[in-house]
């Protein structure tokens, strides 16, 4: 599992996003050029100190992505789904049934995913595109409040691979 951001706008979020990646060992791609430095205080304050011990991939563009994930499965032989989030697609993301090698793809936070990106992926497979309910006059959720829904979800199905469910008795 790994999560996508194309084009992160605001540098808390993409630092949250790098915490919450690091504490569930998600590998995190950044495509195209952040609104901001990724050496901001604003993303490593959010990051803590999980920031310098990310797996993070950075790609141009999303065609230099994509090829990544070409190189990337001739070499694992393991071909990996692209899943966008957006708010305009039908399926619920509950109702979705998420392998390990799927990747979560998310948009900038103001504009959400470009039309061309979620085009290309919909000409591919329709039921990639899923979104989580709001109500109807929610424009969008925090992205990285969606991110650790949507990468929870995804994890839980596949239950919790790596990850400790630690019980405390002695408090």
């Amino acid at each position: 599992m790994e999560v996508c951001l194309y084009k992160p706008e605001i540098p808390p979020n993409t630092g949250n996003i790098g915490r919450l990646c690091y504490c569930t060992q998600t590998g995190l791609h950044i495509i195209d050029k952040p609104a901001f430095s990724l050496e901001a205080s604003a993303v490593k304050r959010a990051g803590l100190d999980y920031w310098d011990q990310l797996e993070l991939s950075l790609h141009s563009n999303w065609q230099a992505f994509r090829d990544s994930l070409c190189a990337d499965n001739n070499e694992k032989k393991q071909a990996k789904r692209i899943l966008l989030f957006t708010r305009f697609a039908k399926t619920l993301y509950t109702e979705h049934s998420y392998q390990a090698s799927d990747l979560l793809v998310f948009g900038t936070e103001t504009q959400g995913l470009p039309k061309f990106i979620v085009e290309e992926i919909e000409a591919e497979a329709t039921e990639h595109l899923l979104r989580i309910p709001v109500a109807r006059n929610c424009r969008s959720l925090n992205l990285s409040n969606t991110v650790a829904i949507i990468l929870f979800e995804a994890l839980r199905q596949q239950g919790f691979p790596n990850l400790e469910n630690i019980v405390e008795n002695d408090l």
